[in-house]
């Protein structure tokens, strides 16, 4: 298993590669984003650690970038280990939902995306089209950036914490792959695991799986979403709960109680557990930017957020 310094080591090099070039300043803020408590000097020290390994190299006046050495030490990194920490945040995020959708307040989990300053019209054209369709409501926050804007937009992972606080304890199972004509209809491919992870989201996105764009033109889709298994004696809730998240944030949810007829995803729940599939606005919007080549790079995990710091996407359009 990695040590923390490892963890913490191959998280850099990843927020490097992801965002390259970067500067020590915005990688301290992305590190304490991910829960390290971490100072500027300590990310120079390390910074120059991984020059002198030939791991990394100045880019003047912007930043580091990754050589090809160290994209190599990075495709090397432990998978396994990976995707415990994926799982890790996933439920240190969770926990940490304050979102209440009666009052539509408290903190959401989010997924962040960067969008150049040339195509942030057409990344807004997209959204507000998404926003006007059966997938709506699309909330988002933007920060200007100069070269562009980051976009943060509600994942998935914030009904787990809504749940969560509410003593339901979802346990997600499968990412996968379903087909959407105004409502789900069956999935036509899932990926098993204990704890969906980013590297799903990301395989599934990366790979020109999903086609959001046909249900902005009324046609069938491909969508992204979780399958988790609840207590059947809290169904009723649960319902409610993601129900009426889903009215406030967007995205798709559909519920199945034991033994019922339709597609479940690899393999049957037990008699005790029911199962809801939730595709979150964040993943479905971030696909549909992919769709189209407008990121210019993306986290499925980017923390937290207030939701006061949201608004409706055609809303937030016309004040760009």
């Amino acid at each position: 298993m990695a040590t923390g310094g490892e963890r913490r080591r191959y998280d850099l090099l990843r927020l490097i590669d992801e965002n390259e070039p970067i500067g020590s300043i915005r990688l301290v803020d992305m590190m304490q984003q991910r829960g390290y408590s971490i100072k500027d000097r300590t990310i120079r020290l390390m910074l120059s650690e991984l020059d002198e390994e030939n791991l990394t190299e100045k880019v003047t006046g912007k930043g580091r970038r990754l050589t090809p050495a160290g994209r190599t030490e990075l495709e090397r990194g432990d998978v396994n280990g990976r995707l415990e920490r994926v799982r890790e945040r996933i439920a240190t995020l969770t926990s940490d939902v304050t979102y209440d959708p009666a009052e539509d307040g408290g903190e959401v989990v989010v997924g962040t995306g960067r969008v150049a300053a040339d195509d942030v019209d057409e990344a807004f054209e997209l959204l507000t089209a998404l926003h006007e369709s059966t997938i709506g409501p699309v909330p988002v926050a933007v920060i200007d950036e100069g070269s562009g804007v980051e976009i943060a937009l509600p994942s998935s992972i914030t009904l787990d914490g809504v749940l969560l606080s509410r003593g339901i304890n979802a346990r997600l199972v499968t990412a996968g792959l379903v087909e959407y004509d105004g409502a789900i209809t069956r999935y036509i491919d899932a990926i098993s695991g204990e704890g969906s992870t980013m590297d799903v989201v990301r395989l599934l996105v990366e790979a020109d799986r999903t086609d959001v764009d046909a249900v902005l033109d009324d046609r069938e889709g491909v969508l992204i979403v979780d399958k988790r298994e609840f207590p059947l004696t809290r169904f009723e809730e649960a319902k409610d709960l993601s129900t009426a998240t889903r009215d406030r944030l967007g995205g798709v949810v559909a519920f199945r109680r034991p033994r019922e007829s339709g597609s479940v995803p690899i393999g049957t729940q037990g008699w005790e557990f029911a199962s809801l599939t939730y595709g979150g606005i964040g993943e479905t919007a971030f696909a549909l930017l992919y769709e189209h080549g407008l990121l210019a790079g993306w986290d499925s995990l980017g923390g937290l957020r207030p939701r006061t710091m949201f608004e409706a996407a055609p809303a937030r359009y016309e004040r760009l």
